[in-house]
């Protein structure tokens, strides 16, 4: 995998005592995997906010003692992984607005805007989404400019104006907030912790922390938790489209999207794989982490032995490498180191969750070769990536990725393997198993209109 992220990680709390802020952060380290650039929370004592942020990893930037100081029942957190030229504390979320009647309120957001009624994210060049945290102040300030008596009517009347991708939480003094655009994009569930209750981005933070999941939140809904409990309203017909990275690459293998757990899914996906794509080898092996159990699946399906031969350093965090395409090369060596003796005079297939720049695979399979291996297989459990994506995933300009204008054998030469095979759109979609997925980077078919929220934004025609 090359690396490719996405933005960002939410949770809120509507807790039961005056501690809110540490189990956020417990559930912000559940989350560490979707943003490694920045951390923050915010928390609700009496009638103001108080938030606190700053760069780096959970532990890096939301110092306990500090933590400890923000005293509230309610609250919310957000980790951060932006694009270039968008990263530091500076940028950090939530972002604190003020209402048209004074009240103050926070926002926390995973997606990527593409436009707020009539203003949109005016971005020199969307393709690159250097947003930074410009399109999520777009809807802070939207609700801010609000005139309606409360936050629910505000979201209510704001939400439907928003052109892009969205699950957001939000802080007031009295209640949290959560919604998903009409698609469902990015992944949002519901819990309870207790007497209090939980929203997050995946399950998996929910389980952190002792929540019992309820259920997701559904796309075109807004959920309003207070002392009364949970309230919830539909702002937009729904029409689900959930981003497919979140079950190939993105989500925790521990979470659970759709109903299914997403080890499973990625499981079901190397199976189809050694189906569509076989290859004669002596070992499976996946590039770590997210791969394993796509190769686990390949191997078992195959009847090939598996094996680990490429082992990931841990210790190399996405905040130590610059998102630019020489860090990034440059980083690769460090990350990932090859197991000479289980590769040496073999035939190896490598299976691995997606090509994006083609960075990674070339690095992988010049390893495997300099280790010994005799022939080097690749195998790939997602589809060829051809477009790029508008809704907070970081596939950058067409011209940086690898399949965008070739062929699966061009790209075979490119990353110098013996062979290539790709699972096909069907099988993927047959083996997450559930409706309404957004397969556009494989297609080209957004279910939205890019251009929709941009047209004065320069975005260029793909």
């Amino acid at each position: 995998m090359d690396v490719v992220q996405e933005k960002c990680g939410v949770i809120a709390l509507f807790g039961d005592d005056r501690s809110a802020a540490s189990t956020i952060c417990i559930g912000l380290m559940a989350l560490q995997h979707r943003g490694q650039e920045a951390a923050g929370v915010a928390v609700a004592n009496g009638p103001s906010i108080r938030l606190l942020h700053g760069p780096g990893l959970v532990r890096e930037a939301l110092d306990p003692v500090d933590v400890a100081s923000l005293i509230g029942a309610r609250g919310i957190g957000h980790v951060r992984y932006s694009t270039a030229g968008a990263a530091g504390g500076a940028n950090s979320q939530p972002i604190p607005g003020l209402t048209s009647a004074g009240t103050q309120f926070a926002l926390a957001h995973n997606g990527n805007l593409l436009g707020v009624g009539d203003a949109t994210a005016q971005l020199p060049d969307l393709i690159r989404q250097e947003s930074g945290d410009s399109d999520t102040r777009l809807l802070v300030n939207a609700l801010a400019a609000h005139h309606g008596p409360s936050m629910a009517d505000a979201l209510a009347d704001v939400l439907p104006t928003v052109v892009g991708a969205f699950s957001i939480v939000v802080l007031t003094p009295d209640a949290i907030y959560g919604a998903r655009d009409p698609q469902g994009f990015r992944p949002l569930c519901v819990g309870r912790l207790g007497a209090g209750w939980v929203i997050a981005s995946e399950t998996a933070a929910l389980d952190s922390i002792g929540a019992r999941l309820l259920r997701e939140v559904a796309p075109g809904e807004i959920i309003r938790i207070d002392g009364a409990g949970l309230t919830s309203s539909g702002y937009a017909d729904p029409a689900p489209a959930l981003c497919v990275f979140e079950h190939i690459y993105f989500a925790r293998q521990d979470s659970l999207l759709g109903g299914r757990r997403v080890q499973q899914v990625r499981r079901a996906l190397g199976t189809a794989l050694a189906m569509e794509a076989p290859a004669v080898g002596d070992v499976v092996m996946p590039v770590p982490e997210t791969a394993r159990p796509a190769a686990a699946g390949f191997a078992a399906a195959s009847g090939i032995h598996y094996e680990e031969g490429l082992v990931r350093n841990p210790y190399v965090g996405r905040t130590f490498i610059s998102p630019g395409n020489r860090e990034r090369q440059r980083a690769i060596s460090l990350k990932i180191n090859v197991i000479p003796e289980v590769v040496e005079g073999k035939r190896v297939i490598v299976v691995d969750d997606s090509i994006v720049r083609s960075n990674s695979a070339q690095a992988v399979v010049a390893m495997l070769r300099a280790a010994g291996a005799s022939e080097v297989h690749l195998r790939i459990s997602s589809p060829p990536i051809r477009w790029p994506c508008f809704f907070g995933v970081d596939m950058s300009r067409p011209g940086e990725i690898a399949a965008a204008h070739r062929m699966i054998t061009e790209v075979r030469d490119l990353v110098g393997a013996d062979s290539l095979g790709y699972l096909s759109v069907d099988a993927l979609t047959d083996a997450v198993g559930t409706a309404g997925i957004c397969t556009g980077c494989f297609t080209g078919d957004y279910p939205v209109d890019i251009h929709a929220g941009n047209r004065d934004a320069g975005l260029a025609t793909v």
